[in-house]
């Protein structure tokens, strides 16, 4: 080593040690290092071997051979807890059952199976079994075969991870992991359990890395973890709003950052059995926990995966409090799909969910963004997306709304059902849209015959500036080109602003042959309600006449007896 000098201070190396290569001792190993290539690259280094086939890792240390122990029924009465303590201490004990060791230790694996069975059926089938001692015993069982980490989010040829295409990784270690999951759940429904006692080792802690454990690529383990979580929600009334900011940070968490999760379907199923908990009127909490993390939820790209739970979720808010409608419809206006017609479909669904629960007062306060974005899904070029909006109308609640306030609705609805009808190009659309004017008809054929008149002088009107701007475009086109013809058609060279162009393509025609039969229907359906007088024939006319008659004679009779006996009272009185 070098010396230091008199202040203490050691001294630079020479030039000559500083190009020497420091000798290693033999107790230093060689450290590998990745490229610098490999952290973005999506496939997997050469040396790198993904595996589906387990998700587990377990420590190589060797564990004391397990013997099978005499059950738990046929110890006397007094042993039973010491034997039951001895068996969750077997559990303990962890086996890999990968590709390359699952026909190792096979008489081990069936003693741990057999002894999780045991546990199982005593627990469910006894009363009385539970002490502090099991408590511990049982949490620390759990927490070595269920908390481990989850493997990487890979397919086997290494490429970007997508979970509507990819199959997931199933664990291997199910049949003793499936019997860990039976045995938490039956423990922590059985009537003797005591979340007093228990919460010393059920804590904070202890739901956390359940919670993770809801990334889990296998829906097997996904569905006893929903039914586990829920349990503890209901027993362990301290944990309740922990357990809810553990869930609002997974879907902030999943929208802004990760955008893949397993388990946001599952974690929204235990949500909507809390929402329906909540008392009236909602507290603050619950409404921010709803717009900062429920919302949110509708702008990922794999929202098919867990859609019919999250629009169960929100129809429920709604349903407590009504007046979240004009907020709700914002927010999920406001990130209305335009590329993805699957994702717009799916929303078209919940549009109509969340219009079943409204009430007409609060149906008046959306209607108009509502309808204006429905008429855009029935111009979209996508037929389903345009079959999904018009299907609508065969609601019998929307449409009881819809004719409460037809005056404000049909406007809005009017001319994307028309030009549908009318342009596009699949023929089913075409009728469905038709269908849907023919009901507006039955609604309400005065309204829609003022809407029809209205929308006919509009796009006489438009039509008609429109063509002044084109002629302004050919007197301009006229001051370079003297030889021009004002009535002739503008060169293909000029070019004219494309919504110009769109009008002469999109001229309306009063005699069209749709506007026409609508316009027939309607008129029809004016003069069938109101009352003209029906033929009589002779017999009936003359029947009616000495009907009128004899009526009449009855009448004078009735009013001269009536004179008489008031004239007699009188007399009398006098």
């Amino acid at each position: 080593r070098p010396s230091k000098d008199k202040s203490g201070v050691q001294p630079l190396m020479s030039n000559e040690e500083a190009t020497t290569p420091r000798r290693k001792l033999p107790s230093e190993k060689e450290v590998p290092r990745a490229k610098v290539w490999d952290r973005y690259s999506n496939r997997p280094s050469k040396d790198t071997t993904v595996s589906r086939s387990s998700s587990r890792f377990y420590d190589s240390e060797p564990h004391v051979k397990l013997e099978r122990l005499t059950e738990i029924r046929l110890c006397p009465y007094g042993e039973r807890e010491e034997m039951f303590l001895k068996k969750l201490e077997q559990c303990v004990v962890c086996f890999d059952f990968s590709e390359g060791n699952h026909l190792t230790d096979i008489e081990e694996k069936e003693v741990k199976r057999d002894a999780l069975l045991e546990l199982v059926e005593y627990v469910v089938s006894e009363s009385g079994v539970f002490t502090p001692a099991i408590y511990e015993s049982t949490c620390l069982m759990v927490r070595a075969n269920l908390f481990r980490p989850l493997p990487p989010r890979l397919n086997p040829e290494g490429l970007e991870y997508d979970p509507e295409e990819d199959d997931p990784i199933l664990e291997t270690a199910w049949p003793h992991v499936q019997l860990v999951y039976e045995y938490l759940l039956r423990f922590v429904e059985s009537s003797d359990f005591q979340p007093p006692v228990a919460k010393r080792y059920i804590n904070k802690q202890f739901v956390y890395d359940l919670i993770l454990l809801f990334d889990s690529e296998d829906p097997r383990e996904r569905d006893y973890l929903k039914s586990t979580l829920h349990r503890i929600y209901g027993k362990f009334l301290a944990l309740r709003s922990y357990i809810r900011k553990l869930i609002q940070d997974i879907f902030l968490t999943f929208v802004y950052e990760d955008k893949v999760h397993n388990g946001i379907a599952e974690l929204l199923e235990i949500l909507g059995s809390i929402i329906n908990g909540f008392t009236l009127p909602l507290k603050l909490e619950h409404k921010n926990f709803f717009f900062r993390a429920l919302m949110p939820l509708h702008k990922p790209r794999y929202i098919g995966l867990y859609h019919p739970q999250l629009s169960y979720c929100v129809a429920l808010y709604l349903e407590k409090d009504g007046n979240l409608a004009v907020p709700i419809f914002d927010q999920l206006l406001a990130v209305w799909p335009y590329t993805d017609s699957t994702k717009e479909m799916l929303f078209l669904s919940e549009v109509e969910d969340l219009l079943n629960i409204c009430e007409p007062q609060e149906f008046i306060d959306v209607h108009e963004p509502v309808f204006r974005k429905l008429s855009e899904c029935i111009l979209s070029e996508h037929f389903q997306v345009s079959e999904r909006a018009l299907t609508l109308w065969n609601n019998e609640y929307l449409l009881h709304l819809v004719s409460e306030y037809v005056e404000e609705v049909l406007p809005i609805i009017f001319p994307a059902m028309y030009t549908t009808c009318r342009k596009h190009w699949n023929k089913s659309i075409r009728t469905m849209a038709y269908s849907a004017l023919r009901l507006f008809i039955e609604i309400d054929f005065e309204v829609f015959g003022e809407v029809l008149d209205k929308y006919s002088k509009d796009r006489i009107k438009v039509d008609k500036e429109r063509e002044e701007r084109i002629n302004k475009w050919k007197k301009l086109f006229k001051l370079t080109n003297p030889d021009f013809d004002l009535d002739g058609e503008l060169p293909d060279s000029v070019n004219v602003p494309f919504h110009l162009n769109l009008a002469m393509e999109d001229k309306f025609d009063i005699n069209d042959p749709v506007f026409s039969d609508l316009k027939n229907l309607n008129e029809i359906n004016r003069k069938r309600f109101e009352r003209e007088p029906l033929p009589i024939s002779r017999m009936t006319q003359d029947a009616m006449s000495d009907h009128h008659y004899n009526y009449e004679h009855d009448q004078e009779d009735t009013n001269t007896w009536s004179s008489y006996t008031t004239s007699s009272s009188e007399s009398d009185s006098y």
